[in-house]
């Protein structure tokens, strides 16, 4: 658990205890941050918000907590449950508990359960209702409500409600002013809008998440997906290639869906804050323009819809075109360095398993020696015992003739 805020689980609302979408999380240094990694509350192992196996109740998630097997817990939104988190980041002082004014207002304004964040540095506000569409971060303002963990520590923050109230009305001014851009102000480029290619019908995903997932690691190169998805980078020259090639893939089994790749891989073992970092003049950040980049270099999508079967299994079998160079020979490239990756390590494995079979051999040579060299010392003492007997009878014999011949010298002497 973080050194500044203690886990109470008695402050949390019922309506959050009863329900099974629980988490735990573990921070984990990347790119010299720390990060918050889920974690399998039953197993200790990797845990996803898309993935409800690795979900559990909220007493197996602070036992896991208790016995130092994580560092936190969190709950899981989904599509099935009312609630939005809303996240405020850097605006308290956990040493003298100042809020910034902006926090401040959004939290009166919503006016539902609030509680401090693990860092202590900011709050955790939990409402019911529908998030807007659009952006779901600006500055240092979040706001989920599917495939993502909140962190929960229960520490209530005094004067907020105990309970999630209902805030729709207060949830689309929030997200309007705080979240969504000015669109007045600040043009979207038109290299951000998805190509032809993509899905015309964006306001919806045309698969969810899981089927994505499951799509995604049953195709011919889902062995790549999933050692993108668990966060492996080997076999790519830099971290932000391994963020575009998994989201070249994920631009593929989304159809280009924006929101949706967005979602998916802040659940991955890439995602780190650098992804919601302003690198770009027109105020996109890392993420945003890596995944336009990934739907840019897509030339093909996955359509779930009917169609010719071998056009179908074609496309499910080969979205490795959208690999994470800018041109051909770089996408090569990375293709050769990934199988030489995946040759070389089975080059390892086979010879540790030849090492395992040599030393067993020789194992079974020592003991084939041992039991060779039994018989023949059992047969020196059986020839020994075979002497002792044969000597034994030619001495009775002897003693018997000698017998013989004195009773036949008295026989002779009496008569």
């Amino acid at each position: 658990m973080c050194d500044e805020i203690d886990l109470d689980i008695d402050q949390l609302p019922p309506e959050l205890r009863e329900r099974e979408q629980w988490v735990c999380w573990r921070s984990e240094m990347r790119d010299d941050k720390a990060t918050k990694v889920p974690v399998n509350p039953a197993t200790g192992g990797f845990g996803s918000a898309t993935d409800s196996v690795t979900w559990s109740d909220l007493n197996t998630a602070v036992a896991a907590v208790e016995s130092d097997d994580a560092d936190g817990i969190g709950f899981v939104f989904t599509d099935d449950d009312p609630f939005v988190g809303v996240d405020l980041d850097d605006c308290r002082d956990p040493e003298t508990g100042t809020i910034d004014d902006d926090a401040q207002a959004i939290i009166t304004q919503l006016d539902s359960y609030t509680e401090v964040s693990p860092s202590g540095t900011g709050f955790h506000i939990l409402v019911a209702g529908k998030l807007p569409a659009g952006r779901n971060r600006r500055g240092s303002v979040e706001c989920y409500d599917t495939a993502r963990f909140f962190t929960v520590t229960g520490a209530h923050v005094a004067g907020t409600p105990t309970a999630i109230t209902h805030r729709q009305d207060a949830l689309v001014d929030i997200h309007r002013e705080y979240v969504q851009p000015d669109t007045a102000s600040t043009t979207e480029p038109p290299s951000a809008t998805p190509p032809t290619a993509a899905r015309d019908d964006a306001s919806e995903p045309a698969l969810n998440d899981e089927v994505v997932l499951t799509k995604a690691r049953e195709a011919a190169n889902g062995e790549k997906f999933d050692r993108l998805w668990r966060g492996q980078t080997s076999g790519y020259e830099s971290h932000s290639e391994a963020d575009m090639a998994l989201c070249c893939l994920l631009a593929f089994w989304t159809g280009g869906d924006h929101p949706q790749m967005d979602r998916l891989f802040r659940e991955s073992g890439l995602y780190r804050e650098k992804w919601d970092e302003v690198h770009y003049a027109d105020g996109s950040t890392y993420g945003e323009k890596t995944i336009e980049r990934a739907v840019q270099q897509t030339s093909e999508f996955y359509d779930p819809s009917p169609r010719n079967e071998s056009t179908q299994s074609k496309l499910e079998t080969e979205p490795e075109t959208t690999d994470v160079g800018i041109d051909e020979p770089n996408r090569q490239n990375a293709y050769l360095i990934e199988k030489n990756q995946l040759l070389s390590t089975r080059v390892s494995e086979l010879e540790a398993t030849i090492k395992q079979k040599d030393e067993r051999i020789a194992e079974l040579e020592s003991q084939l020696e041992d039991l060779s060299a039994e018989p023949s010392a059992g047969s020196g003492e059986d020839n020994r015992e075979q002497e002792q007997r044969t000597s034994g009878s030619e001495d009775n014999s002897d003693n018997t003739s000698l017998l013989g011949r004195t009773r036949r010298l008295f026989s002779e002497n009496s008569k």
